[in-house]
């Protein structure tokens, strides 16, 4: 019997340090999707704010409107000028000012809510990593694992 005890730690070794591995990988891309969702509400929330800024320049505000590599032509924007705004796929469409900001504030409470829910999930995969990690330290150092605490292997699986 005593010829099994480490056969079954080894291969539970072995398999917490597989599933350590996946966990780390997911966490990476978690972490990379949130970089992603922070600088896409910072985008967007520049893109309401510059609407709304453009409310109280008034009639006789230039403007500097940036055309990309820091470069910048003089402009002006009308009372009453419609902005044009991506829908998605290449698609943009052309709306009133106040509904294009709308449709940013809208964009930016989604933004907020996946941000939340992708925070939750990475809360919860960084303690099964933590969990594991414990475990695998146990078991190096010949103590027993803890059958009673299940890790499930995905994290947001609903």
């Amino acid at each position: 019997m005593s010829a099994s005890a480490p056969e079954v730690s080894e291969q539970q070794v072995q398999e917490d340090l597989l599933r350590l591995d996946t966990y780390r990988g997911q966490l990476n891309a978690m972490l990379q999707q949130h970089q992603y969702l922070t600088a896409s509400r910072a985008d967007h929330l520049r893109a309401r704010e510059a609407l709304e800024g453009l409310d109280r320049v008034g009639d006789s505000g230039q403007l500097w409107i940036p055309v990309g590599g820091e470069t910048y032509v003089h402009g002006a924007a009308a009372p009453g000028t419609k902005v044009v705004i991506g829908m998605g796929s290449g698609l943009v469409v052309e709306v009133e000012r106040g509904t294009a900001i709308e449709i940013l504030a809208d964009r930016l409470g989604k933004i907020d809510r996946a941000t939340q829910e992708l925070e939750g999930q990475i809360r919860t995969l960084e303690e099964r990593i933590q969990i594991i990690s414990q475990r695998i330290d146990r078991l190096s150092r010949g103590e027993s694992g803890e059958p009673g605490v299940p890790v499930a292997d995905d994290v947001g699986g609903d």
